[in-house]
């Protein structure tokens, strides 16, 4: 006799990413799993008085949302500050900084995220809108900052004869004063002079991420970015039942580690809570091609002197992957430029010569340019891709800088989505929030509907039934969760979905038309319209 259930939902498309049952129409819940998934006639034997009857109305139900690449606590901080994602002109960016300087009396710093690229160049400008306290922003990849005149006197590198460590550039003008402009690493001279969040408001910001974060289904993510106290702040939160976004974290291994640091990530690995769990390490391979710092096989298209090196040569790179890989422990590697992600997978074959293959399932972030004799190397070498749409410019019509950066030689080997799956890689996606939005509708948009930068270039977008797995099953996998989570399938997390839309039938220019209706996160409706 089957056990009644706490919630059914009926009279729905249910994609279920499994491949052993890829359709059904209801799904029951008992606790955080998953005990039926098949027909409305079948669901009706785990029904009583007290379960709690969803009627789907035809539209489409899917296993929670997975964002494969994505900054969870940083975001949630930086919600605390001005917003300058939407900011096109000046004028937006002085309207924003100031009303936040006007709410913010008490606020030793003005301090701003998500700006685009050219909207501000020098102190002087940030300096007109707030001529009385140091301004901070940072753009919206996190690779640039602009900082004013106090600011740069406050961190002692407005006069000439201090540097950035590593990468960093601080940009200076032709007296050797700093223009404002901060690259990379530069930016921390600045960026950790301002004063960070108490526990509380950390705690507090986190839970109005996550609170909009259920309201588009995402129910997990990859966090990009982390240590040991960033993984126990999740660890205390799940404790206190103020989890509702399950968190995969990294240790950040950094060109100075040691193999003697690894200590830390191997620790984070044992702590393997229900919602916040350890087990990964992230290295960043190159910086960005908006501030010429990716890694690349052939020069800048608009700057054929810009000739980064990238953060890790092949030898460290080789020799710390293979220590981490020796522990265990999973990587996660950025790479913008196409001569990263091949320096990465000479790293990544350099391993399994070195420690022997095993099922590691080391990852590649982003891969926006890849040289096609690397193709095929992801699947041989067991290696996952792992791209956030949304960094692809929509059209060549917006007059992105990545599209001048990159050069039309570039374009028909940028963002290959379906290169990569048609060469056999296992590809997931995300957002890179704060980069793009984490809204999942926005990232599939562009997944599926991104246009032809030139007539002669590939089409690269997928299907939507591709989409949802990456997001889905194959995300699950990339975390080694694909026997927990990923897929509607009974015995499994009860982490669910349900859109306003049957997704299948409307026309793909259409997509972002659906939004989440309900998401279901350990068997807690999270969110519901």
């Amino acid at each position: 006799m089957p056990s009644k259930s706490d919630f059914i939902i009926n009279n729905a498309r249910v994609f279920t990413s499994d491949e052993a049952n890829p359709q059904a129409e209801a799904i029951a819940v008992k606790g955080n799993r998953i005990v039926f998934v098949g027909n409305n006639q079948g669901a009706k034997e785990y029904q009583d008085e007290t379960t709690r009857m969803i009627d789907g109305k035809g539209c489409t139900v899917t296993a929670g949302f997975i964002d494969s690449h994505f900054h969870l606590l940083w975001g949630s901080i930086w919600m605390g500050a001005a917003q300058l994602y939407n900011a096109k002109t000046r004028d937006d960016v002085k309207e924003s900084l100031q009303t936040f300087a006007a709410q913010n009396k008490t606020s030793e710093w003005v301090d701003g995220r998500g700006i685009k690229y050219s909207i501000i160049s020098t102190r002087q400008e940030l300096d007109e809108i707030v001529p009385d306290r140091p301004v901070y922003i940072n753009a919206y990849d996190g690779h640039t900052s602009w900082a004013n005149t106090r600011a740069l006197e406050m961190a002692g590198i407005l006069q000439p004869g201090r540097e950035a460590p590593g990468v960093g550039v601080i940009v200076r003008d032709e007296k050797g004063l700093a223009t404002g402009e901060l690259r990379e690493t530069a930016m921390d001279l600045v960026a950790d002079l301002i004063p960070t969040p108490s526990e509380a408001r950390k705690r507090e910001l986190l839970k109005m991420a996550m609170k909009k974060i259920n309201a588009t289904g995402v129910t997990s993510v990859h966090n990009m970015n982390g240590d040991l106290n960033e993984l126990h702040f999740f660890a205390a939160m799940e404790d206190a039942g103020e989890m509702t976004v399950r968190v995969y974290t990294p240790y950040h291994i950094k060109p100075e580690s040691t193999e003697q640091d690894l200590s830390e990530a191997v620790e984070m690995a044992k702590l393997q809570g229900d919602f916040a769990r350890g087990g990964c390490v992230k290295f960043f391979m190159d910086g960005v091609w908006e501030s010429y710092t990716a890694l690349n096989l052939e020069p800048y298209a608009d700057n054929p002197d810009a000739a980064p090196e990238g953060i890790y040569t092949a030898e460290n790179f080789s020799r710390m992957a293979a220590a981490c890989d020796k522990q265990g422990l999973q990587m996660f590697v950025h790479c913008c430029g196409d001569g990263a992600v091949r320096r990465t997978l000479d790293g990544y074959q350099a391993v399994q010569k070195i420690n022997g293959k095993r099922d590691s399932r080391h990852r590649v972030e982003h891969i926006e340019v890849i040289h096609p004799d690397d193709l095929p190397r992801f699947k041989e070498l067991g290696v996952i891709a792992s791209m956030q749409t949304s960094h692809a410019p929509f059209s060549a019509d917006e007059g992105d800088v990545w599209l001048v950066r990159t050069g039309e030689q570039r374009w028909g080997r940028s963002f290959a989505w379906r290169d990569i799956k048609n060469a056999g890689a296992r590809l997931i996606l995300g957002s890179d929030w704060t980069v793009a939005p984490f809204d999942p509708m926005i990232n599939m948009n562009v997944a599926m509907n991104r246009e032809k930068w030139s007539a002669k270039d590939p089409d690269q977008t997928l299907s939507l039934e591709e989409v949802i797995l990456g997001y889905t099953r194959d995300a699950a996998y990339a975390e080694f969760k694909e026997n927990e989570k990923g897929r509607i399938k009974e015995g499994y997390l009860a982490d669910l979905v349900l859109f306003t839309h049957d997704l299948f039938t409307l026309p793909r220019a259409e997509i972002m038309t659906a939004k989440a209706a309900l998401t279901m996160v350990d068997g807690k409706v999270v969110f519901e319209a």
